[in-house]
């Protein structure tokens, strides 16, 4: 059988085993010590004017951050539908209420128009949302203009899940950034990776302390273990924190290399019929981190269960996208806004192998294999 392709492998190329070392040579390996402060440090570089607060994850980030925004059980969030259901899971832990909405079909994330209209509905009956949580699905940054302004029209936070999208940017700032806290993963097969981890992004000191001191049980800062209110274990460790470093010292050339994948990609399967690429819009900067298409099967004669079948025959991992979470049954029951847009990319989408270090050949094994189906179309029927 030939050697396996994943989806997104971590790649470490730089000094994690150095870092590691020196870690191991102190009494620091949890939280707190010197890597965590650097690598907070280096973040701050990459989200400037904001900082950052690393965490042990990012739907701990996106907990935290809807603490912060004051989200309280019984209260309202807007979540858009087709992602992850870590964007909406911390909305249940706090007791809130989600709401979601639908996408639209140039950047796949947060509708404008389902979003306003969503706020319209909830302002009439008297129950604006706490909060809004604005996706970068695949490192793609949402529509911010739109989105932004009905925010500041019906006073309502932005919480930018940007766990995706490190390294991308909407009109020269950085994603993470746009809202008024923002959301990191670093997760195994994100653009960095401290082999799970994430952090909290914000412009307001307070919201800074606050995030570091629920994050590490709610400890009150005497000689004793003080506590007034419940916290979280949340911290980032240490030894998480030195990868992280190390990561980041090269994150421009993981992006470089996501972004070649891509362009491949694109090259090769442009004029495919009825095989669509997830395109940038103007002044946005994709980081690449996974190459989605979209498979119209009548036009390619093939759809994506066919395809992944294929791949998975051929040893290549491939991944269908984000099941929209208002069909999933855990969020049986939540209100929808918006039309179908989202259930038709869950119905046509496919994640390629999109590591940094995937190989020409490797590549060309995958698009071989794509290329294929147009001749055994009827193989898995």
């Amino acid at each position: 059988m030939q050697s396996p392709i994943l989806l997104s492998s971590p790649l470490y190329n730089g000094n994690e085993a150095l870092y590691i070392s020196k870690v191991l040579t102190t009494p620091y390996i949890a939280a707190g010590g010197d890597f965590l402060s650097e690598f907070e440090y280096a973040l701050d570089g990459h989200v400037q004017p904001m900082k950052a607060v690393g965490l042990n994850s990012g739907t701990s980030a996106i907990h935290l951050g809807l603490m912060l925004l004051g989200v309280e059980a019984g209260d309202y969030v807007i979540c858009q539908s087709f992602t992850f259901c870590a964007s909406a899971n911390p909305i249940v832990y706090l007791g809130a209420i989600p709401v979601f909405v639908d996408s639209e079909p140039t950047t796949w994330n947060m509708c404008p128009e389902a979003l306003e209209e969503a706020l319209s509905e909830l302002d009439k009956k008297g129950k604006l949302p706490k909060a809004i949580v604005v996706v970068d699905l695949f490192g793609m940054p949402a529509m911010y203009d739109e989105i932004l302004a009905l925010g500041t029209k019906y006073q309502v936070p932005i919480l930018e899940d940007a766990a995706e999208s490190m390294g991308s940017s909407y009109k020269n700032r950085p994603c993470g950034t746009l809202g008024k806290v923002g959301v990191f993963s670093f997760n195994g097969n994100k653009i960095i990776t401290t082999g799970g981890g994430g952090a909290l992004i914000a412009d307001d000191s307070n919201l800074l302390e606050r995030a570091r001191k629920l994050a590490s049980q709610a400890r009150e800062n005497v000689h004793y273990f003080e506590h007034l209110e419940i916290g979280y274990n949340f911290r980032l460790g240490n030894v998480q924190a030195a990868v992280g470093l190390a990561q980041l010292e090269d994150i421009s050339g993981k992006i470089a290399g996501r972004r070649k994948v891509y362009e491949s990609y694109k090259t090769i399967l442009g004029e495919f019929p009825g095989v669509t690429f997830l395109e940038e819009p103007d002044d946005v900067f994709a980081n690449r981190w996974l190459t989605t298409i979209r498979i119209d099967a009548h036009k390619s004669g093939f759809d994506k269960e066919m395809l992944r079948l294929s791949l998975n025959d051929n040893n290549i991992e491939s991944r269908f996208v984000w099941k929209p979470l208002h069909l999933q049954k855990s969020f049986s029951g939540c209100m929808y806004f918006g039309g179908e847009v989202a259930e038709i990319i869950f119905e046509q989408g496919l994640c390629l192998p999109s590591s940094p270090q995937l190989k020409m050949e490797d590549q060309q094994r995958v698009v071989s294999v794509i290329l294929e189906q147009g001749i055994n179309k009827k193989k898995y029927v």
